[in-house]
């Protein structure tokens, strides 16, 4: 029996999954962050290390019988950061054969019906990346936010949302409920004291506060509805970049959408969509339902030169541990 390996490195957690050739879970490991951005190389290691001692205990089997590993990390954004990436892999002492990529594309291996197309993701932040069937050429955007004009995760939302407090606060533009719901969610006396603590840092309105928007739209707040369709055509035209890459406009193809801020439904969705669908026609939209480190195991599959059938696909995804608990055969 064959075992193959997938980790996913995040801000947050870092998960590690191993599955047998049959793809069913056998093995589970979880730990601290993985992002070389905020721990550093060494703590991206020590991260890997515990995960995967973790996962390797729980199946009963030594790194030596592994047959092909993927990676998605979380910080792993440009080329120039690939030696040293690798070279951080290889020290965990594997023998297979290994494959990394940046923590948006597992999503997408795991979420489209064939492993390739575009994955969109919206949460704290924002990213979009796509891959052409071969897995040989890769679209993408920065992953930068407010920094390289790409939105719009739940950081540039409130971002933007701030603006438009201060446009309602100078009279730029319409009086609007979240300032009031915003001055109760920093706990400041009224709109002026928000607007100063606020610029001085005295104040947080950050992505937490984005549901706060969702909930204001569906009042029916006039900007806060309008903030949410410039949010979702943001998030269009970074699929649409991400398609003019890769030449996908005459094709048909799963948009993986992931990320907490999908949970405002149509709200957010539809203008996206439609953004889309006006230079792609046969884009199909789907929710990612399946753990990213789900798709870095599919990637060991590749890495290993195993063929990963629908029916394989579907066991990783049906057999992944809840809560922690592998599931018994």
């Amino acid at each position: 029996m064959r075992y193959f390996l997938g980790a996913d490195l995040g801000a947050t957690k870092t998960h590690t999954l191993i599955v047998d050739e049959t793809g069913w879970a056998v093995g589970f490991g979880e730990s601290g962050p993985g992002n070389h951005e905020t721990v550093g190389y060494d703590g991206m290691l020590d991260a890997m290390q515990t995960s995967l001692e973790c996962a390797l205990q729980t199946v009963g089997v030594s790194k030596a019988e592994l047959a092909g590993a993927g990676f998605g990390v979380a910080g792993f954004d440009w080329s120039s950061e690939y030696e040293i990436t690798a070279k951080t892999i290889e020290r965990l002492g594997l023998s297979a054969p290994y494959k990394f990529v940046n923590d948006a594309v597992p999503g997408l291996v795991a979420g489209s019906e064939e492993g390739w197309g575009v994955v969109v993701v919206s949460g704290t932040g924002s990213n979009c990346r796509g891959w052409d069937r071969e897995h040989k050429r890769e679209g993408r955007v920065t992953g930068h936010g407010v920094l390289m004009g790409e939105g719009a995760g739940g950081s540039e939302l409130m971002f933007r949302c701030m603006q438009l407090v201060g446009y309602s606060w100078s009279k730029r533009g319409p009086e609007t409920k979240l300032a009031d719901v915003l001055i109760e969610h920093a706990g400041a006396k009224d709109l002026e004291d928000l607007l100063r603590g606020y610029t001085v840092n005295e104040y947080q309105v950050g992505p937490e506060a984005a549901p706060l928007v969702f909930e204001m739209a569906e009042q029916g707040d006039r900007v806060a509805r309008e903030l949410i369709h410039w949010a979702g055509t943001e998030l269009g035209e970074m699929i649409n970049g991400v398609v003019r890459q890769l030449d996908f406009q005459e094709l048909s193809f799963d948009v993986v959408m992931t990320g907490s801020m999908f949970k405002g439904g149509e709200l957010l969705i539809a203008p996206m969509r439609e953004t889309v669908l006006k230079l792609a026609p046969n884009a199909r939209f789907v929710r990612l339902n399946a753990s990213p480190v789900v798709g870095a195991v599919m990637l060991g599959f590749e890495a290993g030169g195993m063929e990963l059938t629908p029916s394989v696909r579907q066991t990783i995804i049906d057999t992944f541990p809840v809560n922690g608990k592998i599931p018994v055969r």
